[in-house]
């Protein structure tokens, strides 16, 4: 086994020694390769850009343009105060004086209300307010008569001819020349507050600036709503009537107004129209009786003078409106 061992690190020996001899005079350097660079390739993301937005077209906020704003006034109601009357005389319209004071029933105002009176803009300030048409009744049976000082009346008598109740109703009056120009005009109002259907109330017109003479004239409604009852106290009858009088003088209508319903009436009123023979209204005259609250089966007289404009007086009507009393009895004392 060592001799063994001998041969083997012999051999070894050797094989080193050859080796040797065959490399000699060369250097064997073990060179490491460098590592090839890798080429990096660089992805860079380009941002896809957004497509630019395009404005829509713009539209400026429309200017306020100021809306001329009238300067209304304030007016105290005197006795014979129509809001209507007011309208025309202030350039204004009824419904614009009922909106600027909230009124929605005119049987309301009382003498020494102070009321708005609105002003309408000047034209092409702002959109015109349209007047509203009034009910079409009829006006019927006109007749005009000059005085002695040189007015005009023209009396007539409104028709209700709309089916319901007629309330605020008056007419227009034109009076024309031979080529219809119009030489004057006046308003008359219903002398009978509340017009049953079918039923009349006279009218009558002053002229103050009347012309010598006319060759026509037209007559229209002017205003007129649904007439509102339930204030009103309709169950008054007129009896014993009788008249009396000078055929071209003053005429007398008298007798007596029974209360026919089941409560007071306050606030009774009496309207005579005369007619002449061709049926036309020659006069009207509105008066209190002698009692203007009568109570249920209870009565009152009356009289009124009229001077007819024209004549002779051929026949009358006479027509009684009263209110009802809407203050509460006080109970008796100790209950």
């Amino acid at each position: 086994m060592p001799g063994r061992k001998k041969r083997v690190i012999g051999f070894l020996a050797g094989a080193l020694v050859l080796l040797l001899a065959g490399c000699r005079g060369q250097i064997i350097t073990r060179v490491t390769p460098t590592p090839s660079a890798t080429p990096t390739i660089a992805l860079v993301r380009q941002a896809s850009p957004r497509p630019t937005a395009t404005p829509a077209p713009y539209t400026p906020a429309p200017t306020a343009t100021p809306t001329v704003t009238p300067t209304p006034f304030i007016y105290t109601l005197k006795s014979g105060d129509t809001l209507f009357g007011l309208a025309l005389e202030f350039g204004t319209t009824l419904q614009a004086i009922q909106d600027a004071n909230g009124i929605t029933d005119p049987r309301g105002l009382l003498v020494g209300q102070k009321i708005i009176i609105p002003r309408e803009p000047p034209q092409g300030a702002g959109t015109p307010t349209a007047t509203p048409t009034p009910l079409p009744f009829r006006v019927e049976n006109m007749a005009f008569n000059y005085t002695p000082i040189g007015g005009l009346w023209g009396f007539g008598e409104i028709h209700n001819t709309t089916g319901a109740d007629l309330e605020q109703a008056s007419v227009i009056v034109h009076l024309l020349d031979q080529g219809g120009k119009v030489l004057a005009s006046g308003v008359g109002h219903a002398q009978i507050e509340l017009i049953a259907p079918d039923g009349r109330a006279p009218f009558a017109v002053h002229f103050q600036d009347a012309p010598a003479s006319f060759a026509s004239y037209t007559a229209l409604p002017a205003t007129g709503i649904n007439g509102y009852v339930g204030a009103y106290y309709r169950d008054l009858t007129p009896k014993n009537l009788r008249g009396e009088g000078q055929r071209y003088a003053a005429y007398i209508v008298s007798g007596t107004i029974a209360n026919t319903g089941p409560e007071d009436a306050v606030g009774v009123t009496v309207t005579v129209t005369i007619y002449d023979a061709l049926g036309r209204v020659i006069g009207t005259r509105k008066v209190i009786p002698e009692h203007n609250v009568i109570p249920p089966g209870g009565e009152t007289s009356f009289s009124v003078t009229l001077t007819p404009a024209g004549g002779p007086v051929q026949s009358f009507r006479v027509t009684a409106l009263g209110r009802r009393n809407l203050t509460p009895t006080p109970p008796p004392r100790g209950s």
